[in-house]
């Protein structure tokens, strides 16, 4: 079976089995997803607990990753998107006046991923197989594909474990009031959570594969018993 997230992995017919991070992206925009929040706390603590101060260092900082994002090629649709959720989390806190607030809507973003992708998986339309499709130009031709159907479902299941922790750990630290200790999981959730998910789904997805599968590309039309399975 395939290595971690399937990288330099071949099924015995020859089909390269690619990774995900290199079908989907690696590091780098959540990298930049982290920068905001962490500005916020270095300037509402250098502003002396300033939600003002946090929230203009946040914006500035955004603005910087977005013309970065721009000049490197990105979309501006999704840099608009990315500068328009800072402004609302910073609108958000500047109105209740708590700063932990700032955080609100990545925590309640992560609660509906969660429960997204888990009525994606039960329904049989696996987000990631619905994701993968897109970039692969398939759009629902894998849904023909039995064994792609179960095999995303499963690997599926490692997004929605990724989610959970976000919540679990966000929320915990939102209900304690814990500004520095938020920014500092948002980086370590961001960017190391998501390389972990990429390499662990990867290796689920290719696992669950039978070894003479032609590949994520090429997703044939048959049927298994026990459709039931598909369910992951």
């Amino acid at each position: 079976m395939g290595h971690a997230g399937g990288v330099n992995d071949a099924s015995p017919n020859g089909a390269r089995r690619e990774s995900l991070a290199s079908l989907l992206g690696g590091r780098k925009g959540a990298l930049d997803a982290s920068l905001p929040p962490v500005a916020f706390a270095v300037g509402w603590l250098v502003g002396g607990s300033s939600i003002g101060w946090g929230a203009a260092a946040a914006l500035a900082v955004s603005l910087v990753v977005g013309v970065v994002r721009m000049t490197r090629g990105d979309r501006p649709g999704a840099v608009l998107v990315s500068l328009a959720a800072v402004v609302v989390a910073a609108l958000i806190a500047l109105y209740t006046g708590r700063a932990v607030d700032f955080f609100l809507p990545q925590l309640l973003s992560n609660v509906a991923s969660a429960l997204a992708w888990t009525i994606s998986i039960v329904i049989r339309w696996p987000l990631l197989g619905v994701v993968l499709g897109f970039v692969l130009g398939q759009r629902t031709r894998w849904r023909s594909d039995t064994a792609l159907v179960r095999a995303y479902a499963r690997a599926s299941w490692v997004w929605v474990a990724q989610y959970v922790v976000r919540v679990a750990v966000f929320g915990a630290l939102w209900a304690a009031g814990d500004v520095v200790a938020l920014s500092v999981a948002r980086v370590v959730l961001s960017w190391p959570l998501v390389l972990a998910t990429l390499v662990v789904s990867g290796w689920v997805l290719y696992r669950c594969l039978p070894d003479d599968h032609p590949g994520l590309r090429h997703p044939t039309e048959h049927a298994e018993s026990g459709a039931s399975d598909e369910r992951g």
